[in-house]
């Protein structure tokens, strides 16, 4: 199952196969370079195809717990000042996802969206310092009934060229949800309560929509 975000892109990628693998077969041209042009064309549509992949997941809601909004590695827990919307103290979570990883972004809290916003801005690398001020990014903060207000931000990376976010503020978000899309290497931030349980550790690998990030003490 691959995400609607992809359809578009994987359409032009066969086609674009499709000619290569004509043009190799058709042009005379010496085998090694057949074999190339195949291999090549093998690799590129299998990398979008595992790119934009959407797979089917049992998902058990729990408002007591915030989960992974996306699937990747957990490089920032920490306590820092969150300028944006909250202007106070935050717990951060950060999870950095590689190309290789399911992209679509999940609501990790349920509740009503009180605030979404599209920054413009560049392509630093996702772990870069700067990158959660200087690069592309959207910022969504959903009301939980257990936690109040949660923030998370798709990041772009030096990769990622388009962020997409369905979040509308008003709207109701269930917990799992999509909630966006990051196209080609990314990262999400979430900023939750000071007072939150965090359960998961550096490096440590999360699935979207499954793994616990935090929970209520």
């Amino acid at each position: 199952m691959f995400h609607k975000e992809g359809y578009r892109i994987i359409v032009v990628t066969f086609i674009v196969v499709a000619v290569l693998f004509l043009a190799a077969h058709y042009v005379s041209m010496p085998t090694w370079a057949q074999y190339l042009i195949w291999s090549t064309g093998f690799i590129f549509l299998f990398l979008i195809l595992q790119f934009f992949r959407n797979p089917k997941r049992n998902y058990t809601l729990d408002s007591n717990k915030v989960l992974s909004p996306v699937d990747g590695k957990v490089v920032v827990i920490e306590e820092v000042y969150e300028p944006e919307f909250f202007k106070d103290k935050r717990l951060q979570i950060s999870v950095f996802m590689s190309p290789i990883n399911v992209h679509v972004t999940r609501y990790p809290v349920g509740g009503t969206i009180k605030y979404s916003k599209h920054h413009p801005g560049k392509y630093l690398v996702a772990w870069h310092p700067k990158a959660s001020t200087d690069n592309e990014r959207t910022t969504v903060v959903v009301e939980s009934s257990v936690f109040g207000p949660v923030l998370f931000r798709q990041i772009a990376g030096a990769l990622a060229k388009r962020i997409v976010n369905y979040a509308q503020e008003g709207q109701q978000a269930q917990q799992t949800d999509d909630s966006g899309f990051i196209k080609f290497g990314s990262r999400v931030d979430v900023y939750l309560p000071l007072d939150s349980k965090i359960n998961v550790t550096l490096n440590q690998v999360v699935t979207g929509g499954l793994s616990v990030l935090a929970h209520q003490k």
